[in-house]
């Protein structure tokens, strides 16, 4: 692809900038990690193609952030390649996935997890490596991901199993979750434990970066390290055909783009994951795009710490 686009020295591009290219004396460090989990997706599909679709779009961007004025090349980017865990279930990957993530996170401010589907939330947060009264999690999710754990792990029960794991309530926090994609049942499970719940609605109507930076501030306060989960399906369908959970009532991208911008700005904000994009069923990379410019947002936030 790259062969075919014009070059221009003075545009440029965010692939470059994801295989090591920085400006003299970064900032900050992120470290990439592709986590192709897909095997416990309730809805079957082929998210573990997301790593290497999400890093060919950043083809398609520059490095320029023109809303805050900064280039992300002033943060380092160190991608790590994809875990071996092809054919693996969520209860397969677990330790490949915790433990990637925790050698990723060493010398880094930050680590991108790009899934995969909704699964890798739960190693992913461990690989922060700290005792999880320590950590908080908050979900960029149209869902509670609160499903019972009988039928085993997947991409339907990571926050379930995290509560399960010790992963205290009150210090999670989901962001984005919508009428008619959940049910009573888990929506008391997660009031029952304390987790604090932002709707759709409630998110439309005070914005979902004032969302995102109230939360954030919240759990600033209690906990020493914060894993952002990004699920694409919180997106409007209209924006991430891609992602088999999506439904009308969520947000456009460049609200999602705000929030993750958000989120990277916080010092506190250790890890970040991108899942549920499914290359097979996009349209016009509309969501794989939204999934590579939210990396991007991510990388221009941690410019201001």
């Amino acid at each position: 692809m790259s062969g075919s686009l014009h070059f221009d020295r003075h545009w440029p591009r965010a692939s470059h900038w994801l295989a090591g290219e920085c400006l003299q004396g970064p900032r900050r460090r992120v470290a990439l990690l592709g986590a192709p989990c897909h095997l416990g997706s309730i809805t079957p599909g082929r998210c573990d193609l997301a790593p290497g679709a999400i890093r060919r779009a950043l083809e398609r961007f520059s490095t320029y952030d023109v809303e805050h004025g900064v280039d992300v090349r002033l943060v380092r980017a160190d991608d790590l390649g994809d875990l071996p865990i092809e054919g693996q279930t969520p209860k397969e990957s677990f330790a490949a996935i915790r433990e990637g993530a925790a050698e990723a996170r060493k010398g880094a401010d930050a680590v991108a997890l790009m899934g995969g589907d909704n699964s890798i939330t739960r190693p992913g947060l461990h690989g922060l490596d700290q005792t999880l009264k320590e950590c908080g999690l908050i979900t960029l999710d149209a869902h509670f991901d609160l499903r019972d754990l009988e039928a085993g792990l997947t991409n339907g029960n990571p926050v379930r199993a995290l509560l399960e794991d010790g992963l205290p309530g009150e210090n999670i926090a989901q962001i984005g979750i919508q009428g008619y994609a959940n049910s009573g049942y888990y929506a008391a499970i997660a009031r029952e434990a304390g987790v604090r719940v932002v709707t759709a609605e409630q998110a439309h109507r005070c914005g979902l970066a004032r969302a995102m930076a109230e939360q954030l501030a919240e759990l600033s306060r209690r906990v020493t390290a914060i894993y952002v989960d990004v699920d694409l399906d919180v997106l409007d369908r209209a924006f991430s055909p891609g992602t088999p959970g999506s439904r009308p009532g969520g947000f456009a991208v460049w609200e999602l783009r705000e929030a993750v911008w958000v989120a990277g700005a916080c010092p506190q904000v250790k890890a970040m994951d991108l899942v549920e994009v499914d290359p097979e069923r996009d349209v016009a990379d509309a969501t794989t795009l939204a999934a590579a410019a939210c990396l991007l947002e991510f990388a221009s936030g941690m410019v201001t710490r």
